[in-house]
Order: structure tokens, then C-alpha cells, then sequence
């Protein structure tokens, strides 16, 4: 027999079930949440001369707000594209400026409340930091002065912040060079209404080929027209007075890179085709040389398409690779090459030439060094000494 007292308290649950209440987000009581919401200990950006830092601080958790901020998915990145930033960056709130001799903090003024800090970089003289802040509508460059410990805002927000490195100082320390968003931008494609226009094809010729798997890749023609919208960007001057110009045409630019004398700049600038199996970093890639007026010198190397490579963890591309400047020179470009073309099942005396090429880049390149491994990086000493690493995988040697 059925208790009637059971049948009404399962009808009145049943009932309750299907009602809605306006319930917001409720705080624990004080003392616990003064325990979760502890403040991490600040971070520190310490000069080369270790005489003055910035401390850098954070909150412990992002907030409901940063949580639900819209997000695309694109080739690689996850981006907000209303702010033109990464969608998922855990951002500095206060900056103070420490004196390492007399131990005495200052706490930064001028700084926008709340504050939403990122891409912390000291000027070459390291008197001042360059630093981002995320408003709601986008991305500005801020500055800070070390002596004064007071910020100022020296952009509106147009930074485009989807793939490149931002920004960075020229070398004289008056003016900065950054990405930023053309100006009148193609809508963003809402891929959730748009019907396809045909299938997605994947071709093969037939050949073997290894490839990793990867998360956010491109999906269709409208992913494709939405990251191109994303990565396209101008390379601007702003000076320290906040006064904009020109300095580089509209492109996709994945990073700027200046050499130790500010003469010239690498720039990579991604280009078409894209691929739905690889993420835009192994995108073609112009790897072009400008001078310090953003003159177009030469194009360094077309880096192709790198949809698949031989097998094995230390294959690499075949031509130019790792492409940096020597930081021991004034501009003088080094790299290295695979002498096995990229694969390590084919034996070879030295798996990589580590090249180098003096400016104006005209000259035949000459090799520093022959690596028995994979070449993985140097550290730069003087004109006379350095450090290369190189490595296997395979036996765990390095």
C-alpha cells in the first residue's frame, strides 16, 4: 500500500522542479572567502642592472564576466573578437615600482580602474615599461615611467592583439611600433547561420605523411574569411606624446622582430593558403627584411605550407628555420638548416648547418657551426662566445 503522504510530497517536489527563480551568484561568508580569494604573491619584472623592478599583481580567480566574454576558435587561437586579444589571458590589476637598494615600493599612478594589464616590455634604456590594458571595446598601449612611477595611456584601443607579439620598442626608446586594427574591417562571418556553400575536401597524393592533431583548427571557407579578418593588421609608430603613423601596409603579421642596432626588422607575415589539418603556425610565411623607416628590403624567405613531415619527433622543414638576429652583432641574421632534409632516419654527419649573413643581406651566407644533433637555440656571449644547444629526442640527449 502507498503511503498518500509519500504521493504528495512527490507531487509538490515535482512541482517545484519546473520553477524558476531569479537566484544570482551567492558569496561564502567572509573569513572563507577571504581564504579563496588569498592574493598571489606578485610577480616582478627586475631590470638587467637589478637596481628597480615592477611588481606585478593578480587576482586569484577571473571573474564571472572574463568567464562568459565571447570566443572564437581559429587555427590555433582562441580570441575575444570583440577586444581583438586572446580570450583567455589572466591579466595584471596593479603595478608598483620597487627600489632593490632601499627595499621601498611605490605604488604606480595613473592607471586606468579597473585595470586589465598585459605584454609588460622595458624600453631599451629601461627608464620606461610599455604595457597593455583590455577595455570592453578593445586594447590600448599604456606607458610607465620609472623615475615618476605614473602611467599614461599613449593609444586608443586599436591594438590587434590576435596573433602577433604587439609590440615592440624602436631603438632610440622615443617610439613604438605595434600591431593595430585596419581601419574599416570586414563583419565577422557568424558561422552558426551560414549554410556551406559546398563540401570540405581533403586531398592526398597517395604519399605517407605523419601529423599531429590539434584543437581549433579551420573548419570551412567561413572560418577561413574570419581568421584572416582576426590576423590582418597595420603596423603603426606611436611616439611618447601619443602621436600615431604608418609604418607598415595591412597584412597578417604573426611578429616583428627588430635587430640589436634598430636598422631593420623581420616581419612574418602569414599568407594563402591556409589549412584545415595545421594551425596557422605552419601556415606560409613571408619572413621579410625592413629598414627602420619600414622600407621594404627583401624578402628573407617564403616559408611554404607545412601540412606534413617525415617521421619521427625530430623531423623539421626543410630550407631556413629558428630565423633570428645575433644579439652580439649590430644586424646580422642567423638560422639553421637541416643537412638530412628534415628527416632522422637518414643518417647524416651533421644534422644542421647553423647559417649566418651580415647586413645588407647581399653577401653569400657563411656556417658558424655544424651540429651533431638537431640544433635547438644559442645563447649569445660576446663577439667570440656563445652557447648552442642541440638535441635528440629519440635518446633523450641534449
Amino acid at each position: 500500500m502507498i503511503n498518500k503522504w509519500f504521493i504528495f510530497i512527490m507531487i509538490f517536489q515535482s512541482s517545484v522542479v519546473f520553477g524558476q527563480s531569479d537566484f544570482p551568484y551567492q558569496k561564502p561568508s567572509d573569513d572563507i572567502f577571504a581564504l579563496a580569494d588569498a592574493k598571489p604573491a606578485p610577480g616582478i619584472r627586475l631590470n638587467s642592472a637589478a637596481t628597480q623592478a615592477v611588481l606585478t599583481y593578480r587576482d586569484s580567480y577571473k571573474s564571472i564576466q572574463e568567464m562568459s566574454a565571447p570566443e572564437m576558435k581559429l587555427a590555433g587561437i582562441r580570441v575575444n573578437p570583440v577586444t581583438n586579444g586572446p580570450s583567455r589571458s589572466t591579466y595584471i590589476t596593479n603595478l608598483k615600482v620597487l627600489d632593490i637598494v632601499t627595499n621601498q615600493e611605490v605604488q604606480v599612478s595613473g592607471l586606468p580602474k579597473p585595470a586589465f594589464l598585459g605584454n609588460m616590455g622595458w624600453s631599451n634604456d629601461q627608464t620606461k615599461m610599455a604595457f597593455t590594458h583590455t577595455t570592453k571595446e578593445g586594447i590600448e598601449i599604456w606607458l610607465l615611467d620609472l623615475q615618476s612611477a605614473v602611467a599614461k595611456k599613449l593609444t586608443p584601443a586599436i591594438v590587434n592583439a590576435n596573433i602577433s607579439n604587439v609590440m615592440v620598442w624602436a631603438k632610440d626608446d622615443k617610439s613604438i611600433l605595434f600591431t593595430s586594427i585596419v581601419k574599416n574591417r570586414k563583419q565577422l562571418i557568424d558561422t552558426r547561420i551560414q549554410a556551406p556553400s559546398g563540401p570540405t575536401i581533403t586531398e592526398n597524393d597517395g604519399q605517407k605523411a605523419q601529423n599531429r592533431t590539434y584543437q581549433d583548427l579551420l573548419k570551412s571557407p567561413y572560418d577561413e574569411q574570419n581568421f584572416e579578418i582576426l590576423a590582418t593588421s597595420e603596423i603603426s609608430r606611436v611616439d611618447m606624446n601619443g602621436k600615431m603613423s604608418p609604418f607598415q601596409k595591412a597584412g597578417m603579421y604573426a611578429a616583428i622582430s627588430p635587430a640589436p642596432d634598430g636598422s631593420y626588422y623581420l616581419t612574418y607575415e602569414i599568407k594563402r593558403p591556409f589549412s584545415y589539418i595545421v594551425t596557422y603556425g605552419s601556415f606560409p610565411t613571408d619572413i621579410n627584411i625592413i629598414d627602420q623607416s619600414g622600407k621594404f628590403i627583401k624578402t628573407f624567405y617564403k616559408v611554404p605550407l607545412i601540412e606534413d613531415l617525415p617521421k619521427g619527433f625530430m623531423a623539421v622543414r626543410k630550407g631556413p628555420r629558428s630565423v633570428q638576429w645575433r644579439a652580439d652583432k649590430p644586424s646580422t641574421l642567423v638560422w639553421a638548416e637541416a643537412q638530412d632534409a628534415g628527416d632522422p632516419a637518414i643518417e647524416v654527419e651533421h644534422r644542421d648547418y647553423v647559417m649566418s649573413q651580415d647586413a645588407p643581406f647581399t653577401s653569400e651566407p657563411t656556417v658558424m657551426n655544424k651540429t651533431k644533433l638537431r640544433f635547438a637555440g644559442i645563447a649569445w656571449g660576446d663577439e667570440s662566445n656563445a652557447i648552442i644547444y642541440e638535441r635528440w629526442w629519440n635518446t633523450r640527449t641534449e
